[in-house]
């Protein structure tokens, strides 16, 4: 199918560009969020008529996005989870908790607007990308940590997990008795001494 855009889609095109589109791209997703507009001969000429319109708001728009950019270029959010000995989140986290996290700082952005093409389901920094505006987006790092002074290890680079395997703090203790015999539980064989001696 193809479709006239209203404004600039990543890999796509620019504003006012008619580009050949997959039917179910442009029905699900470029009409219903009006990105783009069937390329007959009626909506050229609705397009051109409102070009100037079209391209003043979007001009808006961008200046707006570059102000919000501002204010969170080299932005680093924490988030403190549940998670295993080996780094693996009990759960994940997902564009809605970091939505939750930045409009708690005060910034300014909805689901739409980050860019995380998988859920999170380790601890660790991780540099998620925010798109403001079809040509503004920005980086921010989302540090996912099990508690506050393990955020602050990560931060400055530290790898926990690795950290913790290498002090051996799994809290996984055995108790070795040398003189065991194979099969034996380690606290039978004083036991078996004692009787023999009795």
């Amino acid at each position: 199918m193809d479709v006239i855009l209203l404004e600039r889609v990543e890999k796509l095109g620019h504003i006012g560009d008619v580009v050949k589109v997959k039917d179910g791209f442009a029905r699900n997703f470029l009409l219903p969020r009006k990105k783009a507009l069937r390329a007959n001969e009626a909506n050229r000429k609705v397009f051109e008529a409102n070009r100037e319109r079209i391209e003043a708001e979007n001009a808006t728009r961008r200046v707006e996005a570059e102000k919000e950019s501002k204010t969170l270029e080299g932005v680093s959010v924490t988030l403190i989870r549940q998670a295993s000995n080996v780094g693996q989140l009990y759960g994940s986290v997902a564009v809605r908790d970091l939505v939750d996290v930045l409009t708690a700082d005060g910034h300014k952005v909805n689901k739409a607007q980050i860019v995380l093409d998988r859920p999170i389901k380790a601890i660790g920094v991780y540099e998620v990308r925010v798109a403001l505006h079809p040509e503004v987006a920005v980086t921010i790092k989302v540090n996912v940590a099990r508690s506050p002074e393990e955020a602050e290890m990560q931060a400055q680079g530290v790898d926990v997990t690795a950290a913790m395997f290498e002090r051996d703090e799994t809290g996984f203790t055995e108790d070795y008795d040398p003189n065991a015999e194979p099969g034996e539980i380690a606290t039978e064989a004083p036991a078996a001494e004692e009787e023999a001696q009795g």
